[in-house]
């Protein structure tokens, strides 16, 4: 083996340097890279090969560290070619220790960096570039949420009204939606529900769904009706079988002297909370009821109730009640933790109650997995208030 080509000609740039720092031989490798000959580098200083901040590096840094240590390896620094080039190496050290126990020479290893330079650009760039498109895509996941919800309530005179839509995820576009519309001068219909799915494919099917029970109530405002005609639309309409059920509860509002006569109906949803003036609250019981688009002959399940003064109205999405509380794999609604905290804010009102629920989600932080929708009437205690 030839210890001499091996030096001149290894695959990596070799320096060998005085502790002053004068070079005492550099191999044909580095010479190559920077453009000079192996005898033009031979008693300059190594530090004269570095870039501007790498002399400051040296001084600094890993030069002090060469010193006291003996060695230091994987520091980056910039050389400077001959056409004032800059050069990314990795660069590595030990010195040749004298009799008296101190450096006599020290010996640098240059290993080419531009490669990886390059690399880490392009990986910087692709970063920022998912960072960008994951941008646009929570803007465009914003906008297409923002379209599937109506801008504003409009609840009858006499009537409180508030929503809530808590967005589990700010990437996707997910299937919950509610409304509260007039019918008649008398009469208000309203509903919320939960599509199968997220993503596109649950948008459409939201908007299908949203549109559909509009229109269903201006025909007939009977609930059941209602839910059957949304049935046989998803029946005809959407062909893909694994987005073609969702579960709602619509209902229809009609004026009664100081309050509001409530006729709701179910397909599979959770029931309707109900809050009243006393400061007791009881589920609104539609148990059976089938979800949308699963049977082509489903069950609806009806109830009517009133509305007084005081009361309030709750209906809401599962990502309420399955949310995880953090303890084991415990979901929040698992021993009745809903019925429990309705009845420790009653009496309420819509805003109070809608306004509670949302710190209720905030506290559950990421154990909220699933979107959820919340959306509350009430007849104020005090009418003239």
């Amino acid at each position: 083996m030839n210890s001499g080509d091996f030096f001149d000609n290894a695959p990596c740039g070799c320096v060998e340097a005085y502790p002053d720092r004068r070079i005492a031989a550099v191999n044909s490798t580095l010479a190559r890279w920077l453009g000079y000959r192996p005898e033009d580098l031979v008693g300059t200083e190594i530090t004269d090969l570095f870039s501007a901040g790498g002399r400051i590096h040296y001084e600094t840094h890993f030069g002090p560290m060469l010193h006291m240590t003996g060695e230091f390896a994987g520091i980056t620094v910039d050389l400077v070619t001959a056409g004032g080039a800059r050069m990314p190496v990795f660069l590595t050290a030990n010195a040749k220790m004298g009799d008296d126990g101190h450096a006599v020479l020290y010996r640098f290893v240059l290993q080419d960096a531009r490669d990886r330079r390059s690399y880490e650009r392009e990986l910087l760039e692709a970063r920022r570039e998912a960072e960008r498109e994951r941008m646009r895509v929570q803007v465009l996941a914003r906008t297409l949420q923002r379209s599937l919800l109506p801008p504003s309530l409009v609840p009858p005179e006499g009537l409180q009204a508030r929503a809530h839509y808590h967005a589990a995820s700010s990437d996707d576009v997910g299937g919950d939606f509610y409304d509260l519309f007039p019918l008649s001068a008398q009469k208000s219909g309203f509903f919320l529900g939960d599509v199968c799915g997220k993503g596109a494919n649950a948008a459409a099917l939201t908007s299908l769904t949203r549109y559909t029970l509009r229109a269903a109530a201006t025909i007939d405002d009977n609930p059941t009706t209602v839910l059957r005609n949304l049935d046989v639309v998803f029946h005809q309409e959407v062909l893909n079988e694994a987005l073609r059920f969702c579960t709602v509860i619509f209902g229809v509002l009609t004026r009664d002297r100081d309050g509001f006569e409530v006729h709701l109906a179910s397909g599979g949803h959770q029931p309707a909370l109900l809050i009243t003036a006393d400061g007791s609250a009881r589920y609104v019981s539609t148990a059976g009821g089938q979800a949308i688009g699963i049977t082509t002959d489903a069950r609806f399940v009806s109830a009517r109730l009133r509305l007084a003064p005081g009361d309030t109205l709750m209906l809401y999405t599962d990502g309420l009640t399955e949310a995880r509380t953090g303890v084991d794999s415990k979901r929040y609604d698992d021993e009745d933790a809903l019925i429990e905290f309705a009845s420790a804010h009653a009496p309420t009102t819509a805003v109070a109650v809608v306004t509670q629920v949302q710190e209720l989600l905030e506290s559950l932080g990421t154990g909220v997995e699933d979107d959820v929708a919340v959306l509350a009437v009430s007849v104020p205690a005090n009418r003239s208030a």
